[in-house]
């Protein structure tokens, strides 16, 4: 019995003293200092950019209308579907041309029977003439005559040919080879001359259109390249400035810029983007371009709606900082506020930061 008692002793002993080193060993751990990353804030006073929305569109893109009205009888076009250049796509109801194009048939027919014989009566007055057995008088109504049966048939055969064109429209083909994007028409439906029946994309050549604010027009020219980011796919694309537009008046006060965008194959139209047009600063004051700063998105910590960094004070501590926020471009973040101009902040740390917690720069 007293050989187990002092056994038990012993080992609460041990244990005692065991805890009591793991308790000195974390109370060693919690002072060491985190080991933390850094960088430093800058803003675009060397090199800057400014940032506009938009979405992708195909460079070549039609339109499809009829020019007759009618019925659509036939409809071999659904969206998604890849067509080529002459492919019939709509048939619309020739009943009614039809019926123009036998009357102008018709009239044909009747204006050639007066032409055949009015040209025999005329060149008969002719010899009539010749032998003084017909005065000059009547040989010129027999001319006018001619004259009048010879514009009557030409006017019967461009009828005829108008007939023929409308013939031609109610049977409506592809004008470019690409992918049917839009629908606005079914079999059955009326439709009328200029009202759009199919949207035809060529999605192998891709542009993004972005509105750009007078304040910046004027620091894009041709030819620039720039940074396009598709935040849906997590991506960034290369492109270049094609065209910008000189007016804003249908635009809302903001100038059109066109971008061709490179490697476009598995993009689509109608994608959002966000451009970014790098440039130089002149010592203009431009809210949209200078003084822009961007930092990783990794150095951020949420908690709600709020959104901060960690910057390191002078105490070599860890200080949570609430900031603002703007656009986001690939794995940057702009910084609206909130944060200095060359302060240092945390990009990353060896373990979990708080405020007040001591810090270690690598």
């Amino acid at each position: 019995m007293k050989i187990y008692l002092y056994s038990t002793l012993i080992l609460s002993a041990l244990l005692m003293g065991s805890c009591s080193s793991d308790e000195k060993k974390s109370a060693q751990n919690s002072d060491a200092p985190i080991s933390v990353t850094v960088s430093h804030s800058t803003s675009g006073s060397e090199g800057s950019f400014a940032t506009a929305s938009g979405k992708l569109v195909a460079k070549n893109s039609v339109n499809i209308s009829t020019r007759v009205m009618g019925y659509i009888t036939s409809m071999k076009a659904e969206v998604g579907q890849n067509v080529q250049a002459g492919q019939l796509l709509v048939s619309i109801n020739a009943t009614d041309i039809q019926a123009k194009g036998g009357q102008a048939s018709a009239q044909i027919s009747q204006a050639q029977a007066n032409y055949n014989l009015a040209k025999k009566d005329y060149e008969r007055f002719q010899n009539l003439y010749k032998s003084q057995s017909a005065s000059q008088k009547e040989l010129d109504d027999m001319r006018a005559r001619y004259e009048m049966a010879s514009a009557g048939l030409q006017a019967a055969q461009q009828m005829k040919n108008e007939v023929n064109a409308q013939y031609r429209y109610t049977n409506v083909t592809a004008p470019i080879s690409g992918t049917i994007t839009a629908k606005f028409a079914e079999q059955g439906d009326m439709a009328s001359p200029g009202m759009p029946l199919l949207t035809i994309e060529s999605p192998s050549s891709l542009q993004a259109q972005v509105l750009v604010s007078e304040q910046n027009i004027t620091m894009i020219s041709n030819g620039m390249p720039v940074d396009v980011t598709l935040k849906s796919m997590n991506r960034n694309v290369s492109g270049t400035v094609s065209e910008i537009s000189k007016s804003a008046t249908n635009t809302g006060g903001q100038y059109m810029v066109k971008i061709n965008i490179h490697n476009a194959s598995d993009l689509l139209p109608g994608m959002f983007v966000n451009v970014q047009f790098p440039f130089k600063t002149s010592g203009k004051i431009d809210q949209d371009f200078n003084e822009t700063m961007m930092i990783p998105t990794t150095a951020l910590v949420e908690n709600g709606q709020l959104t901060g960094v960690y910057v390191v004070s002078s105490q070599n501590t860890a200080v949570l900082r609430w900031i603002r926020i703007g656009k986001t471009l690939g794995d940057q973040v702009e910084v609206l506020s909130g944060l200095k101009s060359k302060e240092t902040y945390i990009v990353s740390s060896t373990g979990k930061l708080y405020n007040g917690a001591k810090v270690q720069v690598k």
